[in-house]
């Protein structure tokens, strides 16, 4: 688990790693900043740019493939540049844009039988990724709260993500879950507050 100052260090060398690549082109390098042992450890991580509350660009790392100072850089580049749903930030924008860093725990295959999977995802706390052949999708566990999804819906829309039918979690689509921890600003640049979906959907 991250502290909260360890939340508020991964926002920031998100935002930096940002705004530093947009004005300069060049990857910042995380030596630079105050950071605990824990971003040398290897974590899966998202990071998500919102504008104006609507989403703005989302890439992440859902494995732990990399050291999650590394994995926060990537990622935050690539989620404002690289996002094929949206065009590229510019860095005038970055003053309007809020950022969400979300640090995954180690994805587990949820062995239960289609019938009980419903049962098993805790809307609110679980993450998704639905994998079926080539095809695999993955949805942050904040997405079902935002969008008032029930379990059964949160895992039809996973599967929409793969590129699947909705209906393929329950026709033999494998199904990881995860849980995230998730550091947010609550306005562009401001605070950092760590939000807990879970207790808020109950």
């Amino acid at each position: 688990m991250l502290t909260k100052e360890d939340g508020k260090s991964a926002v920031t060398l998100a935002r930096s790693a940002i705004e530093t690549y947009l004005e300069t082109g060049e990857i910042i390098d995380s030596s630079e900043f105050n950071l605990s042992s824990i971003f040398k450890e290897k974590r899966g991580v998202f990071v998500t740019l919102k504008k104006d509350g609507d989403l703005r660009g989302c890439i992440g790392h859902p494995y732990p493939d990399s050291q999650l100072d590394s994995a926060i850089i990537d990622s935050s580049i690539s989620a404002a540049t690289h996002d094929p749903r949206f065009p590229s930030v510019e860095s005038p924008e970055m003053n309007a844009i809020t950022l969400e860093v979300t640090i995954l725990s180690q994805p587990e295959l949820v062995d239960v039988s289609p019938e009980e999977l419903s049962e098993y995802v805790e809307v609110g706390k679980h993450g998704l990724i639905a994998k079926k052949g080539y095809s695999q999708g993955l949805l942050l566990p904040q997405v079902a709260t935002e969008q008032g999804f029930d379990s059964s819906e949160f895992l039809s829309h996973t599967c929409l993500k793969a590129g699947l039918s909705p209906d393929e979690w329950k026709k033999g689509a494998q199904i990881y879950c995860f849980e995230g921890q998730i550091f947010t600003e609550n306005t562009p640049g401001g605070d950092v507050s760590e939000e807990d979906f879970e207790r808020a959907c109950r």
